[in-house]
């Protein structure tokens, strides 16, 4: 089963450091090799741009955003493939090792045909 993982850090968290890209980038080349991570990324801060959109009643609208006030932010997500959520846990505990302080969500996903 595929799962989205994200990881959030408090604003006021300082960047990371060499060494944890360094050691982040060989985990994330790891897990893909082994087939695990299906996309990665990172998200661009809200000062670059990008909204938060909300439909209500059929109408579409923009809104502030797409963090007007958040204390934390999502600042990366992976895809990843994982036979179960325990399995799913394990990846992340490694991942967050590594990122440190932070918090995050697994999310299954459901994928239909096409």
């Amino acid at each position: 089963m595929k799962y989205l993982m994200t990881f959030d850090t408090p604003a006021d968290a300082p960047p990371p450091s060499p060494e944890q890209l360094e050691a982040l980038g060989k985990f994330t080349q790891e897990m893909i090799a082994a087939g695990v991570v299906k996309l990665t990324g990172g998200l661009a801060p809200a000062s670059m741009g990008g909204a938060k959109v909300r439909s209500k009643g059929g109408q579409f609208a923009v809104v502030d955003g797409p963090y007007t006030e958040a204390k934390e932010v999502v600042v990366g997500f992976a895809v990843i493939e994982a036979a179960n959520l325990d399995e799913a846990l394990n990846h992340c505990r490694r991942f967050m090792a590594i990122a440190g302080d932070g918090e995050g969500s697994i999310q299954p996903i459901f994928e239909g045909g096409a």
